[in-house]
């Protein structure tokens, strides 16, 4: 509880003021990563390319010209099969983005966090050394 002395209670009161600042700051920098973020993922035959962007929309699609000896719903389940692995990755670089913003043990870091990784759970035929993650394809 605040003393009697005015000049601790403002000192205090200014101490307040720049972890709220801090914290409002570490939170947007959080947000501007997050939203630049974008993931990759590479079929286990290496057939299917896919980038997805933060929000988990496919933004780049290559496939290799050996799709054409496949049927329509092989390449469909494959396609989202890659997607689902892409946009898993975004969990993983949402939690590196936390960690050197607002911290993991944050309530905002774990809600973003935990957000994530409900919207993207890891596939359970996960093949995590046939991902390329970055904020670029680099293909």
């Amino acid at each position: 509880m605040l003393g009697q002395d005015p000049d601790e209670a403002q000192e205090m009161l200014h101490s307040w003021t720049a972890q709220l600042s801090t914290r409002a700051e570490a939170a947007a920098d959080l947000s501007e990563r997050v939203a630049a973020l974008a993931a990759s993922a590479v079929s286990a035959d290496g057939a299917v390319r896919v980038t997805v962007a933060a929000s988990g929309a496919l933004t780049d699609l290559r496939l290799d010209d050996r799709v054409q000896r496949m049927r329509g719903s092989e390449l469909a389940s494959i396609i989202m099969a890659t997607v689902a692995r892409a946009q898993a990755g975004l969990t993983d670089q949402v939690i590196v983005a936390v960690h050197d913003t607002v911290g993991t043990d944050s309530e905002t870091g774990r809600a973003v966090a935990d957000t994530f990784a409900r919207r993207f759970p890891k596939p359970a035929d996960e093949q995590t050394d046939r991902w390329e993650r970055g904020t670029s394809s680099g293909w």
